[in-house]
């Protein structure tokens, strides 16, 4: 049955890329196949999670098949990317044992290996966006060898079983070691799907017909809002350079995203459908990830621009309504927690961890604190599965399973996911080690810092107060059963 069910998925997935004629009717089918899966997946999940994960995927491919139908996605190019990213990576099933190397995984360590790794190859960049939590410049542009990056790929690969990654930076595209560029990576990995979060500002026509031509890379690239707010922060011109980049990808026919920082200078803009339906109806976007600017590194000097716990209220709210109603595939990495169960860092089963330019292994970008250095591990003939097994990492995942990530009968608040930002105290005093350093020396400062401490605290005690009856009242109560289909 199993067998059949994902044939069933292969195969409308086919026919969407494939046949404009049959193109509605195959979306009709592939989003009941999705809603039958996701809902009878068991008890693991909340009924509400479950409805929660139907409504982002399926608002992927209805994204999908309207971008198709316009054109802005080639389906030559859309064919090669399913073939190394749907059936593997996003199939609802998500339990099934198909990947012989994570079960071998789980039967040395305990548990399954991360989904995914989010890796920084090189932090120099051509802007100086306010806030960057990389404290980019490329005057400086500390970046990992071409050799250790190949390594870390491969191992993700080998060891993990993992067939995507996400690459950041810096500026990925301006990544170049012994001769060799990030695209080089692309090509001889040719069997895995990466997602690059770029400026956009480098994506030329030449490159557009490059990424086409390989087939498994999708950029997201990074806006602030409107044209005033995204060239406030990140320079005057770039939103004219982002547009003529969207309009590069759509010709070569590469489906591609945005990229989105939450601030509380941009937060009302955010509240309002029409930014939203510009970018996805007009622009041919894809997918959006909304970010919420965590004041660490340089950010620390720029608390002002975090939002309030109102305001992440109110884009929980909207993002639902976005996600649910206007069928816009939207991920807010704090709001959309029910879409992975809960925080996905510190490299548990189904989530992912960190690398940076300078090798050092974090449970997560927005958590700059590591034990590990990758360059360390290779050198003593260890792997990246060693750096996942120190007391900080298994502190973190000890945690998420505590919070109760897949567990119905004892559930923490799906609304406060995140480890650092959301339980800042506990962070302290429960997962990070002593033998744990700050990713820079802002890092390392904030973790001295009673005012900091203080502003963080305050900002979960009331975040707790303003979501808890949202959470009780909309993801504990029980919802009926669906019949099979």
């Amino acid at each position: 049955m199993k067998n059949i069910k994902q044939t069933i998925f292969k195969e409308a997935v086919n026919q969407i890329i494939s046949n404009k004629m049959l193109r509605g009717m195959a979306v009709k089918q592939l989003d009941k196949y999705l809603y039958t899966s996701l809902m009878s997946m068991g008890r693991a999940q909340l009924e509400q999670e479950k409805l929660d994960q139907y409504a982002f995927m399926s608002s992927i491919v209805k994204q999908a098949r309207k971008n198709l139908d316009k054109g802005y996605i080639k389906p030559d190019v859309m064919k090669k990317m399913a073939h190394v990213f749907v059936g593997d990576n996003y199939s609802p099933d998500r339990h099934q044992k198909i990947n012989p190397i994570k079960e071998a995984y789980k039967e040395k360590y305990g548990d399954y290996p991360p989904q995914f790794i989010t890796l920084s190859p090189g932090k120099g960049c051509n802007l100086h966006c306010v806030g960057c939590y990389a404290s980019c410049d490329a005057a400086v542009a500390e970046k990992l060898d071409f050799e250790t990056t190949r390594r870390i790929v491969r191992e993700a690969r080998d060891i993990f079983g993992s067939h995507f990654m996400v690459i950041s930076g810096g500026e990925p595209f301006m990544y170049k070691s012994d001769g060799k560029t990030i695209l080089d990576i692309f090509e001889e990995f040719n069997d895995m799907f990466f997602l690059v979060y770029t400026n956009g500002t480098l994506i030329t026509e030449g490159l557009a017909n490059k990424l086409a031509k390989l087939g498994n890379v999708t950029p997201a690239i990074s806006v602030e809002g409107w044209e005033e707010q995204t060239d406030e922060r990140r320079g005057k011109g770039v939103y004219h350079r982002i547009m003529k980049a969207m309009a590069n990808l759509r010709n070569a026919g590469i489906p591609f995203g945005i990229s989105l920082t939450a601030t509380s200078h941009n937060a009302e803009i955010l509240l309002q459908d029409d930014f939203y339906e510009h970018f996805f109806n007009e622009l041919g976007v894809t997918y959006m990830w909304q970010f919420q600017l965590m004041p660490i590194g340089r950010g620390k000097d720029v608390t002002d621009l975090m939002i309030t716990p109102e305001q992440r209220v109110k884009l929980y709210k909207q993002w639902s309504h976005l996600v649910e109603e206007k069928n816009f595939p939207i991920a807010d990495f704090w709001n959309s927690a029910s879409l992975s169960s809960g925080c996905i860092a510190y490299g548990r089963w189904n989530g992912y961890f960190y690398i940076d330019w300078n090798g050092n292994m974090m449970p997560c970008v927005f958590v700059p604190y590591y034990v590990d250095n990758v360059k360390d591990l290779y050198a003593n003939g260890k792997t990246l599965a060693d750096g996942l097994q120190s007391k900080m990492f298994k502190n973190g995942r000890k945690w998420q399973k505590e919070y109760g990530f897949e567990n119905p009968d004892n559930r923490g608040n799906v609304l406060m996911p995140c480890s650092i930002r959301d339980h800042y105290k506990n962070f302290k005093e429960n997962i990070l080690t002593p033998d744990a350093k700050g990713e820079d020396e802002e890092a390392e400062a904030v973790l001295h810092d009673a005012e900091y401490e203080k502003m963080l605290e305050e900002f979960d005690d009331e975040l707790q107060r303003l979501t808890e009856n949202i959470f009780e009242e909309k993801y504990l109560k029980k919802v009926p059963e669906p019949h099979e289909a």
